[in-house]
């Protein structure tokens, strides 16, 4: 599995990548089985009230939750683009530019 990555307004989101031969997590909505790739994040946006407070670049911002939408794929550049472009889009909704999300992406070896 990889751990996508995203930090910005120091906060950070953190999605899992399933490669190939792994088995990801089954549940309603889940991709085909058989899709090589499956990318699994969580889905927020601001809110004016409620939610969950974070400090996002030194300011608190409310926080609603979607549930996580996994997504399949064919290869894993692709995965990982959409990885990419997830994250920076669930900042986004929260009022962090797009370009200010550092992304890495790292092997998650669980002992």
């Amino acid at each position: 599995m990889l751990l996508v990555r995203g930090e910005a307004g120091g906060t950070t989101l953190t999605g899992s990548l399933y490669e190939r031969g792994e088995r990801a997590p089954t549940f309603k909505g889940a991709p085909d089985e058989d899709a090589p790739y499956v990318w699994v994040c969580d889905e927020f946006y601001q809110v004016e009230s409620g939610g969950t407070a974070q400090v996002v670049s030194g300011k608190e911002v409310h926080v609603a939750f979607e549930t996580p939408m996994p997504r399949g794929f064919d290869t894993r550049e692709q995965a990982i683009d959409a990885a990419e472009e997830h994250i920076r889009t669930q900042f986004a909704r929260i009022g962090v530019e797009m370009d200010d999300v550092e992304i890495s992406v790292e092997k998650n070896d669980p002992q």
